[in-house]
């Protein structure tokens, strides 16, 4: 028997390490590839309703964001400390909760995952985690400028007086009433003209019955990524999810920010 020899194979090389750089790429691709069914990708839906049903909607809408922007300027009209803002703002998500139910039907939304469609649960958690990143930098450089930084502290003054709990649960509650109402109930009253820039305009302007300027550029800077949020998928889940988890993450991340 004649026995072949082979030559030896070449040994197989370690893959190299990737880069810093390279690294960096392939998280960033990722996040976008999490995001961008919540943010851009259009998912079709049937949200048809009759003329009636629209005026009504619109009627409904208006009478509520009049009464909502009220009692926005009256709670934050009070002192820190004053017992009178609980209710206050307990009687705010009420208003923005009423108004949006009895506007006409609101929709969870839907996005387009992996093939199917399925409710926006993870990536608007993490939409809303690279939001509160970017504002505890900008947070960072308020805090050098007086003047910013003594705006920011009118608003941080009421979650440093009273109890967490009660600071948290109104964190909560307004800012699932604030989303079932400007991008459930005024997203669907607006039509199918610049819905994302009305309500997002629409939720700053009610916001200026504050009375503080940073108060009104962070409705305006959120009220535009949670109306592509509603733009994407057509229901208000996305949007909730995005503003509670920004709301309480900016909750317990600025006064210790600020109070160094």
């Amino acid at each position: 028997m004649i026995v072949v020899s082979r030559p030896d194979a070449p040994a197989e090389q370690p893959p190299a390490p990737a880069s810093p750089a390279s690294r960096r790429a392939r998280l960033i691709g990722r996040a976008l590839g999490l995001v961008r069914p919540v943010l851009i990708d259009k998912v079709e839906r049937d949200h048809r309703q009759s003329d009636g049903q629209f005026l009504r909607r619109r009627i409904v809408v208006g009478v509520t964001i009049v009464v909502g922007a009220t009692l926005l300027g009256l709670s934050f009209s009070v002192d820190p400390g004053d017992p009178t803002f609980y209710p206050l703002t307990f009687g705010l998500a009420a208003v923005w909760v009423i108004g949006s139910f009895a506007s006409g039907p609101l929709h969870l939304g839907r996005i387009l995952s992996r093939g199917e469609l399925r409710r926006p649960i993870i990536a608007p958690i993490v939409v809303g985690l690279l939001l509160a990143a970017v504002f505890i930098v900008g947070a960072l450089v308020f805090r050098l400028i007086p003047p910013l930084a003594g705006l920011a502290e009118d608003v941080l003054g009421y979650a440093r007086y009273g109890s967490i709990a009660i600071i948290t649960a109104i964190t909560l509650v307004n800012g699932i009433a604030e989303e079932l109402f400007f991008r459930g109930a005024l997203f669907a009253a607006i039509g199918v003209r610049h819905p994302v820039l009305i309500s997002t305009l629409l939720y700053g302007l009610a916001t200026v019955a504050g009375g503080n300027p940073v108060l009104v550029f962070a409705a305006l800077v959120l009220g535009l990524v949670v109306g592509l949020q509603r733009r994407a998928g057509g229901g208000v889940l996305a949007p909730i999810l995005t503003h509670i988890t920004w709301s309480m993450t900016m909750l317990f991340a600025l006064p210790p920010i600020f109070a160094a």
